[in-house]
């Protein structure tokens, strides 16, 4: 296979193909972001989560335009971007596996967050949650009928259909990133390919992260704080395309990472406030238990991925 070959350096890097893939999934997202630069409101236009979710389809155009100005870069598709699923079973247990891993990453961030200091939990009220709901517009009225404590129960229930529901929008950036990106950098090495398309994953954040999108309270900094967290978290989505051969459990990993989004609020004691540059699974504390899991991998020689051997390949 192409990415086997590319892993043993007998395949040249392929310039043209990585050029037109990022000059079209860069240009795309911030063409998507203008109207938002251009709005008053900037992330609290009423269609800015129209555009967001545009622009995660962003990386499949590129892969789409790769396809039709230079075919040659992907041959087969379905093979070289890791949609062909050759064994089942181990998807199966590889996209269990991958969401497990990515609730329990995001909550234990929380606790860590803590423990530093930098963020309080209300289990009791849920104030904050109490809080973020009554800002919406029949929020008042859903608090006065439902008990708050079964309210924060469908919450974490629908962490289950997480996955399924970002599906399309997280499989719009893994075709991209995991799909085309990673292999196509393999020639470089495997170390520089996960850290070079994770932050180029990072960097192209930049439109909606200089706005205020994750990091409200460090908007130049925020482009940094995005690209270190995509180099971390693009390790770990990295590693799960190349050990399974597959995109569908990065996709399952991105999709329940934006599932989450809304946890640290829903925990937060409305008294106090959190940066998340320093907590969440965005800040520097929640980049140490995933650091720490990076060098498990590495440890146990899972990292870097042998990919002559049978089973892991990319495909």
């Amino acid at each position: 296979m192409e990415a086997e070959e590319a892993a043993a350096g007998s395949v040249k890097f392929d310039t043209p193909g990585v050029t037109i893939f990022c000059c079209v999934a860069f240009l795309l997202a911030w063409l998507l972001a203008l109207p938002l630069w251009f709005s008053r409101s900037g992330l609290a236009d009423p269609l800015a989560v129209v555009f967001l979710a545009a622009m995660m389809f962003c990386p499949t155009i590129a892969v789409l335009a790769v396809l039709l100005f230079r075919p040659q870069s992907i041959k087969p598709v379905g093979s070289v971007t890791g949609l062909v699923v050759h064994h089942w079973k181990r998807l199966f247990l590889y996209c269990l596996l991958t969401w497990l891993t990515v609730l329990g990453l995001v909550l234990a961030a929380l606790f860590v967050g803590a423990v530093f200091g930098f963020y309080h939990f209300d289990l009791k009220s849920f104030s904050g949650f109490v809080d973020l709901i009554g800002r919406s517009p029949k929020g008042a009225e859903l608090l006065s009928r439902v008990p708050i404590g079964f309210l924060v129960l469908l919450q974490f229930l629908s962490l289950t259909i997480a996955p399924f529901v970002n599906a399309p929008f997280a499989f719009g950036e893994e075709w991209g990133w995991r799909g085309f990106l990673l292999p196509k950098l393999l020639p470089l090495g495997q170390w520089p390919a996960l850290i070079f398309s994770g932050a180029m994953w990072g960097f192209w954040h930049a439109p909606v992260v200089l706005l205020g999108f994750d990091y409200p309270q460090h908007r130049e900094l925020g482009v940094i704080l995005m690209v270190a967290f995509c180099v971390i978290i693009g390790i770990l989505i990295g590693w799960l395309r190349l050990a399974s051969g597959s995109i569908w459990p990065c996709v399952v990993a991105h999709g329940t990472l934006n599932g989450c989004a809304g946890v640290p609020y829903m925990l937060a004691d409305a008294k106090s406030s959190f940066d998340t540059a320093q907590v969440t699974i965005l800040g520097w504390t929640g980049w140490i238990l995933p650091l720490l899991l990076i060098a498990l991998l590495i440890l146990t020689r899972r990292l870097p991925v042998k990919l002559s051997a049978p089973g892991t390949t990319v495909s």
